[in-house]
C-alpha cells in the first residue's frame, strides 16, 4: 500500500488530484488531506509513515515550505503550483516532481512513474510502469488538436497566420507578438505566453525563456555565451535568441526529437 498524503488548499485541484490517483488503479491509500500549513504542522507531530507527499506550495495561511521546515522529511513530494519562482526550494525539500498548474493527466502520470522509479523495485513493478506509459500513451492520443492558424485582428479585418509560419513568438511590455518568417511583426490579442502555449505544439514549439517560444523548423544552430547561457540562431535573422541555463537541458533534448 503507497501512503500518501495531500496538501491542497483547493478543493477542486484537491479533487483532480484525487480523481488522476483513482485512475491509477494501484493499491494507494491517502491518509489525509490537509488545506492550511498549521493542520500539516500539528499532523507531522505524529510522526506518520508516508511514502510520497502530494503538496501544493502555496496554502491559505502561507507558505507549504513552513511545514517541512518543521519536520523531518523522508519520504519524496510532488509540488503543483501555479508558481514557478519556487522550483529551486521545492528540490532542496525532497521534491522529485514540480507540476505548474494546471497540469495534465499526462503530467501528473510522469510524476508518478518518476516517483516508482525512484522508490521501488524495478523488477517488481515493471507492470506498473508499463500501465503509467499506457495511460500517458492514451492521454496523448484523446487531447485536443494543436491549433494550425490564428485570426490575428486587424483595423481593417483580420489576417489568417499560419503557425507553420512562425519564427517565434515574444512578450515585450506586456505586449505579444509573432514574428513570422519573413521578419514581419503582428500584434496578437492573447495576454500571456500561457495563452499561446496552450495551443502550440510543444513537438514544434519551446518556451526558450519568459519572454520567448520559438519555432524548431527555424533554428539553425546555438553556443555558449559568457553568461554560460545558450544563444540560438534562427533563420533568416541576424538576433540571437537567449535559452535560460535551467532551460537548456530540456532544449537540447527536444532539438533533436
Amino acid at each position: 500500500m503507497i501512503k500518501t498524503l495531500l496538501i491542497e488548499d483547493e478543493l477542486p485541484a484537491r479533487k483532480k488530484l484525487l480523481r488522476y490517483i483513482q485512475e491509477l488503479d494501484l493499491p494507494i491509500s491517502v491518509i489525509a488531506e490537509l488545506e492550511t500549513v498549521e493542520s500539516g504542522i500539528e499532523f507531522f507531530k505524529s510522526k506518520p509513515i508516508l511514502d510520497l507527499i502530494i503538496s501544493d506550495i502555496e496554502l491559505r495561511d502561507g507558505n507549504a515550505f513552513a511545514v517541512f521546515e518543521k519536520t523531518q522529511i523522508s519520504c519524496p513530494i510532488i509540488f503543483t503550483t501555479a508558481y514557478n519562482e519556487f522550483w529551486m526550494d521545492a528540490f532542496e525539500s525532497n521534491g522529485i516532481a514540480y507540476l505548474i498548474k494546471p497540469f495534465s493527466r499526462e503530467k501528473f502520470y510522469q510524476a508518478w512513474e518518476k516517483f516508482m522509479r525512484i522508490t521501488q523495485n524495478p523488477e517488481k513493478n515493471e507492470s506498473v510502469i508499463q500501465q503509467l506509459n499506457f495511460l500517458i500513451s492514451r492521454n496523448e492520443q484523446t487531447q485536443k488538436a494543436y491549433k494550425s492558424r490564428l485570426n490575428i485582428p486587424t483595423i481593417k479585418g483580420s489576417i489568417i497566420l499560419k503557425l507553420d509560419e512562425v519564427r517565434y513568438f515574444s512578450a515585450e511590455h506586456g505586449i505579444l507578438f509573432a514574428i513570422d518568417q519573413t521578419g514581419k511583426r503582428l500584434l496578437l490579442k492573447e495576454g500571456t505566453l500561457k495563452e499561446i502555449e496552450d495551443f502550440l505544439d510543444p513537438s514544434a514549439f519551446f518556451r526558450i525563456n519568459r519572454s520567448q517560444i520559438i519555432h524548431k523548423k527555424f533554428v539553425v544552430g546555438t553556443e555558449r555565451n559568457s553568461k554560460n547561457n545558450l544563444d540560438i540562431k534562427l533563420e533568416g535573422t541576424q538576433e540571437m535568441l537567449i535559452c535560460s541555463q535551467r532551460q537548456i537541458p530540456v532544449f537540447l533534448n527536444w532539438i533533436e526529437e
